[in-house]
Formats: C-alpha cells, sequence, structure tokens
C-alpha cells in the first residue's frame, strides 16, 4: 500500500511517476522473544496511515480472540497472520508488509525470535539493508539481541538501528536508555556493522516511532540530535552500500531469436557496466568489448546494479550460462575449493563429504563440505569443534566443488558471493552460505583467545599480502 497524497486525486500521472522514482529500503525487524517486533510494524503502519479500514476492522475482531493488550486493538496481528501465531502470540514465519512515504518505498521483513527459527531469520536478512533490532528496555542486552546482531552482521547488514522498546514500563528513563546504549556498543565491538543507531520508543503507544514523543524531550535536544524511528529509516543512506567497482554480470541466459542477434541476459550484479567497456569472460578468460547494452525499453549507455540486462559483444565468444562476464583488468580467482560460512537449515544433519548440489549466481554444480572449521555458538559468539551441523547451526566450512568457479568474498558482492544446497534426492534447499574466500589462504585461529595461534596467523597474512611491511609494523598492528 502507499501513503496518502493529494496527487493521487489532483495529478494521477505525477503521482506515479513520483512513486516509481523513489528509492526502496528493505529492513528487518529482531530480537528477543516479546520485545514487541510485530507490535512494532503494526505501529508504523497505522502511525503512517497505511493500514485500509477492512484490515483494521479485521484486526479489532480477532484482537478481541487472540489479543494480548486488553480493551486496545492489537497491531502485532497485522503481521502474526498464522493461526499457531495468533493463539501464542510468538512470530513463526517470516512476514513481508510493503509501503511508503513521501521519501522513500519499504518492505519490511518481520522475523521470528525463537532460536529454533534462527535459519528463518536469515532468510529474512538476507536481502535486507538495514535491521532493527528491538531490545526491551527493562531487561537490556539478551541473548537474542547478541545472536540476531551477529546473523546479521554475518549476512553483510551495515545499517543497524537499535530499537529500545517498551521505555514506558522504565517511565522513559534517560539514565536506563544510556545503560542500554553503553551495554549494546560494548558488544558491537565485535561486530564489523558501520552504522549503529539508537531510538527509546514504545511501539504500543505510538512513542518515537512516526510521530516524536513528548515523554522524551531529553532524546530531541543537541546531546542526541535524536529522530524518528521513520525519520531514521526515510534518512539512513544507502545508495553507498552498492558495489560500484568491481563489476559482476552473472549470465542467466543466452538470448539467441535470429541469426543477427546473439546476447547474454543477466541481472547485474555489482559494478557499473558501460557501452564500450572492455570486459572478460570467466572462467574461459576470453576477452572483448561490449557493444550493446539492450532491455526492453531501449538501449542503455550504462548499467547499474540490480538493473535486468542483455549484454551483445563486439567478438564472438563461447558463452553459456553460468560464466561471469567481469572487467578486462579483473584478477579475480578461480577455484574449485573455497571457505564459507554455512547456515544449515534441515533437521537432517550436514555430514562431511556427502555430496550436494550447489547453486552459486546463475551456475549449478555438485560439490560437498570437505570439512568444517569451527561451529559458532550464536548466544555467546564462542566457535568450538564439530562432525556435522544440525538445524540451524552456522559453520566455517571448506567447500569443495567439481568445477572451478570465480571466488567473490561475500561481504565485496553478496549477489556472487552467496549460494545455496540443495539436496540430490528431493531437491530440497538445506542450507545457505556466503563465500569468505579462497581455500588455503591462512585463516585467523578460531579460537581468539589463543594469542600465539592468532599472532602466528595474522604474521602469514600480512607477510602475503603485504611483503613490503617490516616486522616492527606488525608489532604496531598487533598492538592497536
Amino acid at each position: 500500500m502507499s501513503h496518502q497524497s493529494n496527487l493521487i486525486a489532483d495529478n494521477i500521472e505525477q503521482y506515479l511517476h513520483e512513486h516509481e522514482n523513489k528509492d526502496l529500503l528493505r529492513f528487518i525487524t529482531c530480537g528477543s522473544v516479546d520485545d514487541g517486533k510485530s507490535t512494532l510494524i503494526g505501529r508504523l503502519l497505522h502511525d503512517s496511515k497505511m493500514i485500509f479500514e477492512d484490515q483494521l476492522a479485521a484486526i479489532t475482531q480477532a484482537s478481541k480472540i487472540n489479543g494480548t493488550t486488553g480493551d486496545t486493538v492489537d497491531l502485532a496481528l497485522l503481521v502474526d497472520g498464522l493461526q499457531s501465531e495468533r493463539e501464542q502470540g510468538i512470530t513463526i514465519d517470516v512476514a513481508y508488509r510493503f509501503f511508503s512515504t513521501d521519501k522513500r518505498k519499504f518492505i519490511i521483513a518481520d522475523t521470528p525470535g525463537h532460536e529454533q527459527y534462527t535459519r528463518n531469520m536469515a532468510t529474512g536478512a538476507s536481502t535486507a539493508s538495514l535491521a532493527i533490532i528491538l531490545i526491551d528496555a527493562r531487561y537490556g542486552v539478551q541473548t537474542q539481541t547478541r545472536r540476531h546482531s551477529f546473523i546479521a552482521d554475518l549476512l553483510g547488514i551495515q545499517h543497524l538501528v537499535i530499537a529500545v522498546n517498551k521505555m514506558d514500563l522504565v517511565g522513559f528513563s534517560e539514565q536506563r536508555f544510556n545503560e542500554i546504549v553503553a551495554e549494546y556498543r560494548a558488544f558491537a565491538t565485535n561486530l564489523q556493522a558501520p552504522d549503529i543507531r539508537f531510538v527509546p520508543m514504545s511501539a504500543l503507544n505510538g512513542d518515537n516511532v512516526v510521530n516524536r514523543s513528548e515523554q522524551t524531550p531529553w532524546y530531541f535536544t543537541a546531546d542526541y540530535q535524536g529522530k524518528t524511528l521513520i525519520e531514521l529509516l526515510e534518512s539512513v543512506e544507502i545508495s553507498r552500500d552498492q558495489n560500484l567497482s568491481d563489476l559482476r554480470l552473472p549470465v542467466q541466459y543466452v538470448n539467441r531469436p535470429n541469426l543477427d542477434f546473439r546476447g547474454y541476459c543477466g541481472t547485474l550484479a555489482a559494478g557499473v557496466l558501460h557501452s564500450g567497456q572492455a570486459i572478460k569472460v570467466l572462467p574461459s578468460g576470453k576477452v572483448s568489448t561490449v557493444a550493446r547494452i539492450v532491455t526492453f525499453d531501449g538501449d542503455l549507455a550504462t548499467a547499474y546494479p540490480g538493473q535486468a540486462i542483455t549484454v551483445t559483444l563486439e567478438d564472438e565468444i563461447d558463452i553459456s550460462r553460468g560464466d561471469w562476464i567481469v572487467a578486462a583488468e579483473s584478477e579475480l580467482p578461480l577455484s574449485n575449493t573455497f571457505k564459507a560460512d554455512i547456515v544449515w537449515m534441515q533437521e537432517e544433519a550436514l555430514t562431511p563429504g556427502k555430496l550436494y548440489d550447489f547453486k552459486l549466481a546463475t551456475r549449478d554444480l555438485s560439490g560437498q563440505v570437505s570439512t568444517i572449521d569451527y561451529q559458532i555458538d550464536v548466544n555467546t559468539l564462542e566457535k568450538h569443534a564439530t562432525d556435522s551441523l544440525g538445524l540451524n547451526a552456522i559453520a566455517r566450512c571448506d567447500v569443495e566443488l567439481t568445477a572451478a568457479i570465480p571466488v567473490d568474498d561475500y561481504r565485496t558482492s553478496p549477489g556472487t558471493g552467496s549460494f545455496i544446497i540443495i539436496d540430490r534426492l528431493t531437491n530440497v534447499t538445506v542450507g545457505a552460505g556466503m563465500i569468505r574466500g579462497a581455500a588455503g589462504e591462512p585463516s585467523v585461529a578460531a579460537n581468539a583467545t589463543d594469542w600465539a595461534a592468532f599472532e602466528h596467523d595474522l604474521n602469514a597474512l600480512v607477510r602475503k599480502h603485504f611483503p613490503h611491511w617490516e616486522a616492527n609494523d606488525i608489532s604496531k598492528l598487533l598492538t592497536r
């Protein structure tokens, strides 16, 4: 549903044009059980005037049976649509909602908080640019808070909004808010997310969700420079998150309608592609020049990430589905082995050595997980040895495929640095992975408390990639 605008009645064509050209933000809500994730989304939609009258009437009626907010409407029922969710008052499956404001379009994924639904949370986070992590103001940072923060960071989400919810139950205390901010910042030193914001709110009453609350005047002072949740969502800068430097075009389909046209179709995963640009095809290594960038609406001079395009080349090159078009000067390594973080999504455990089907970008091939380096305890972030992976487990593994492929790091290019694992008998997706580099690279010791191993491995990494560094330079790095 879209926001209300006078242009809808006055000039519908202008409204549709402006709406089409807004940028899109995908975000998730996550956190501990009963922190108010579904209520927050319901409040966000309600206060933004994004709910139809029949929807409001339906949840008003449902609130009398399954509501948890007394005589008031339980807005959580807007996204908790499954009968089992309403009976238990929890989120089980990922629920998606669309809405827009004057400045931006949004797709929300409401993800479950229970540990047994970790795979569902990872699924919702895989396409998100921002995560709203709710914290109950009464309890502060909990195990689920750390777990979901880690998973969001693992999946490369760069923007985190820490929503300190239920502030009404602690008297909108500035001191309590600051305690939680300090507690989370201490934990966040383990994360790589560069942008972390904090907002005090009450999703149940609507404080600081869409409208500024009179209960938190201290938050809107110069010390905090506070913004409501919707103001943060509208203003967060996501355009720089895209990789515009490393060209990645996985070929999805070869378009050959007649003798005079051969085009290579796909969605640009990263980088910027220009007509006349020199390119290289992987894994063959053949080079050529882009002749045309063809789309349904006509030829383009330049294509950007996310655009579905068809590319024609100056030379006749053997290119098929699964090949990559990259910049001619690209030094992307080819390997049939690599390291990856894998989220296991099946009751039957992952056992090293078993043959699976792997889907990487547009390439399908067989392979196996050869070894499990360590499993990550998502509650404590500790790493320990294991011989197999159970449902919802996350581990760093070595993957071995039947053919060499271009190896892209997930944090550099999520579209080409990720893959899914498929059971060969049932055709069920049993796992998802994020590539962390080609196998054989010296890796930092799994147990960071073993300083000697850590120092040894870091020295090996630095000397390999920075051979001109002196020993005292490495010592300075280690002391930081």
